[in-house]
């Protein structure tokens, strides 16, 4: 069952009902102000970091769903309902939700009156932006009211939630109702104090009336959709103080039949310098002078849209670097349009903020991050770059590293610490993945602090020799690298023994045993290893890059003589030094982390013949992982706690670590395949966890069938096929690497892009256009989907040996056949 469809040549997901399985969501902006906004107007938005900066109030695990966002109301002659459908729920004649490329586009219409809303976050601005456009659909006149809602949150988001004896006494605002640009509500709660930014919410016109407590406007206990003040059909122009804080206008409007009448509100964030904090000398009047600036911009619907115009220009831009064109439209959408979009989101966001994620209890991520890098590097190399330097100055000197860090700050996360064993090399596998992009090796000599400490700067690739040195030096009885706390899956906790009701598998204190070791790891080891000793050599630094490779060897030959099943790859060696996914136990027996990335890093290939290691692992996942809805993380899941193993073990059969289908690790075993020359086996597997070819299952996925959840529930639970935790996941980066760089073949290298495409014979040609180093690449690949057969390449009409096409000079177009 389908709720609404795709728009491609609007690169646009139109939801025809608000009654979709679950809030479907989009995020606005994509620099320092960002909104999450669902198909019901639902959500909230914060400048940088939605902990710290939070601007408006959403209520997670409410009843009923999707509790706060940013509404109108209609009074049309006592008839009060809203666009959106919640919160008021009366029903519409009309309704339609467009999720766009950083916009979001609500209409709603109900007796003759039709109400569109446009939503979003121009280039440059640290505002959200609400264009309201009234059009008198019916054959008389109307004359309506129309009331605008924002609830502001007091700052930090956590404490908004829980210091409630502090923060109903706080609450400030101001009130402008004649205003250079219209009418404007300034929320300046700890204004006063070391605060020194403030929110602003204004409509362009004269208000015909404003309120700006909460209570006032909703009316004692009252939900939303049952607000005293619309039903009332005029403001009473209460003003906040301690209490609750909101902002809302009222406009009366009368329209003849057919008028229309387009208002501008916009939802701001606005910093003042110390010495230019107030507009009086008794510190009572908040200097509006740079708010008034940003209501300027936007002070009219021309102004406006032009705005908008510039972000579509913005994403049409980027979308450019990476296209595909072939028959098969699902492919294409996800390539073209959605897949990168979301990329775009989780490198803006890491794991911190949906509707699953507060924005409180995590910050960006060290591993996450590096691994967002991948998918999102084409776009802006630029901020990619800045990112890498921001995440490499949270190292320790020793090589390991805060697992997260806090955005505004760019400071590590004392309360996660560090210990996860996997996240050093991760750095290698961004900065590697940036220098392919880019070229741009001077990033190494780039001097970067450990622990953000000034007077500790060593050069990039100082941080990148310790990543490298930090798995070397925390090896363990096999060879292998310890996994500390955990490796990439933060549920295998091998330390940690937890018998406390309630205590973090990741933060408690460790046993210190030095026996338990990740095969994972080691797997990681052995590919981002290579691309280590790879830039060690470009710089030269001859004996460092042999002795990297001979350690690599080693792990190589580790993985192969301990960390093998027969079968398959093993996951782990325990505390005790039990191996962890093997047959000869009943539950866990295979892990899909080890196989993919085994595979990817070469080890166990062996010509892929079909007594190698490489091809009995992967035929072993099909076999013991595979369902219709992707391939679970193990199988079979545990049934009992094992306290040796930790939080995996917690979860029901089926979900999330036990069993569920991780998406994020399934583009591992995509590329493992494409590797050994199995494309149709790699494109079923996309296919069968890419949103676009689920979408005609929404009543069973239930979460939004354009962008990838992290989770889908596995074969052993209730719900299989349910998903959980849309947005941001590691799936995004991921399976843009799997599909865009292996099954379409198109991946940059060093000195040139690699073009070897594997992906069966499902689609048999298509032409890739991609922009690399400021050059044109228009690849058209005809497909024959034989199993192992490899690409030959003609470039510019000449053949040519082997798959690098080197990269061509600034503003040239390469025209690349390819037979396979």
């Amino acid at each position: 069952m389908r709720y609404g469809q795709f728009d491609d040549e609007a690169r646009e997901y139109v939801i025809e009902t608000p009654h979709t399985p679950y809030p479907w969501i989009n995020y606005l902006g994509s620099e320092q102000f960002f909104s999450l906004i669902s198909h019901q107007s639902g959500g909230y938005s914060f400048y940088r970091d939605a902990k710290m900066r939070r601007l408006t109030r959403y209520r997670y695990n409410n009843i009923p769903a999707d509790a706060g966002g940013r509404y109108f109301y209609v009074n049309d002659g006592g008839d009060v309902w809203t666009p959106s459908w919640l919160p008021v729920k009366a029903d519409l004649d009309h309704f339609e939700t467009r999720h766009g490329l950083g916009y979001t586009r609500i209409t709603g219409e109900r007796r003759g009156i039709s109400v569109e809303t446009l939503f979003f976050v121009p280039i440059g601005e640290t505002a959200e932006i609400q264009k309201v456009t009234v059009t008198n659909t019916s054959d008389e006149a109307k004359t309506i009211t129309l009331f605008s809602f924002v609830e502001f949150c007091l700052w930090n988001a956590q404490d908004d939630q829980t210091n409630y004896q502090r923060n109903l006494s706080i609450g400030e605002v101001e009130v402008e109702q004649d205003g250079p640009y219209g009418s404007a509500v300034f929320h300046k709660t700890e204004y006063r104090e070391r605060r020194d930014h403030y929110a602003v919410y204004g409509v362009n016109t004269r208000a015909d009336g404003f309120d700006t407590d909460r209570d006032t406007f909703v009316g004692a206990y009252n939900g939303l959709g049952e607000a005293t003040v619309p039903r009332s059909g005029a403001s009473t122009g209460s003003v906040a103080s301690g209490w609750y804080p909101i902002g809302s206008h009222s406009v009366n409007l009368t329209l003849a039949p057919g008028e229309s009448r387009a208002l501008t509100y916009v939802l701001g964030y606005v910093e003042n310098p110390d010495e230019e904090k107030w507009a009086d000398d008794a510190h009572q009047v908040v200097n509006k002078e740079r708010a008034h600036a940003l209501l300027g911009r936007f002070a009219t619907t021309e102004q406006t849209d032009a705005a908008f115009e510039k972000l579509r220009a913005h994403w049409t831009g980027l979308l450019s670097t990476y296209s595909v064109k072939s028959d098969d439209e699902k492919l294409d959408r996800m390539v073209n349009i959605w897949n990168q979009y979301q990329c775009m989101v989780t490198f803006n966001m890491s794991r911190s903020a949906s509707f699953f994620e507060t924005g409180i209890g995590r910050g960006m991520g060290f591993r996450d991050s590096n691994q967002d890098l991948l998918g999102f590097v084409h776009l802006i190399p630029e901020r990619a770059r800045e990112r890498i330097i921001d995440i490499a100055s949270t190292q320790f000197e020793d090589g390991s590293a805060y697992h997260q860090y806090q955005p505004l700050t760019k400071r590590g996360n004392n309360d996660i610490g560090s210990g996860f064993n996997d996240d050093p090399l991760w750095l290698i596998a961004g900065v590697a993945a940036y220098i392919k992009e880019t070229g741009d090796v001077a990033i190494l000599d780039e001097p970067v602090p450990f622990d953000n400490e000034p007077g500790s700067e060593v050069p990039l690739f100082e941080h990148l020799v310790r990543s490298f040195q930090f798995t070397v030096d925390n090896r363990g009885p096999h060879g292998l690298p310890l996994i500390g706390r955990a490796d990439w899956n933060d549920c295998l906790n091998l330390n940690c023994f937890s018998t406390t009701p309630g205590e973090s598998f990741q933060t408690t204190e460790n046993q210190a045993g030095g026996v338990a070791e990740s095969v994972f790891i080691a797997a990681q080891f052995v590919l981002y290893g290579a691309e280590f000793a790879e830039l060690a050599s470009r710089r030269g630094l001859t004996e460092v890059a042999s002795q990297a490779r001979k350690v690599v060897d080693e792990v190589r030959a580790a993985v192969l003589d301990h960390g093998w099943d027969g079968d398959w790859f093993l996951r782990a060696y325990d505390y005790y030094g039990n191996p962890i996914g093997t047959d000869a136990k009943p539950e866990g027996k295979i892990w899909i982390e080890p196989q993919g990335f085994a595979v990817m890093a070469g080890i166990g290939v062996d010509g892929v013949e079909p007594t190698s290691p490489a091809i009995k692992a992967l035929d072993s996942v099909g076999e013991m992982l595979g369902t219709p809805h992707g391939l679970v993380l193990q199988y079979p899941a545990y049934t009992t706690y094992q306290i040796e193993l930790g939080e995996v073990s917690t979860y029901p059969p089926g979900y999330k670590e036990n069993g569920g289908i991780f998406c994020h690790n399934n583009p591992w075993v995509i590329i493992g395949e494409t590797v050994v020359g199995r494309g149709a086996k790699a494109f079923d597997y996309y296919k069968r966890i890419t949103p676009a070819y689920r979408e005609d299952i929404s009543d069973v996925h239930k979460l939004e069938p354009y962008v990838y959840a992290q989770m889908i529930a596995g074969k052993e639970a209730s719900r299989a096929g349910e998903a959980k935790n849309s947005w941001l996941t590691g799936t995004a980066a991921w399976n843009f690497v799997a599909v865009s760089q292996y099954l379409l073949g198109v991946r940059p290298d060093y000195d040139g892009l690699v073009v070897d495409p594997q992906i069966g014979p499902d689609v048999p040609s298509f032409t890739v256009t991609r922009v690399a180093r400021g050059a044109t690449y228009e690849i058209h690949v005809t497909n024959s989907g034989t199993e192992g057969a490899r690409g030959r390449l003609t470039v510019d009409g000449t053949p040519v040996e082997g798959n690098l096409v080197p990269y061509a000079a600034e503003g040239s177009v390469v025209r690349v056949e390819v037979t396979v």
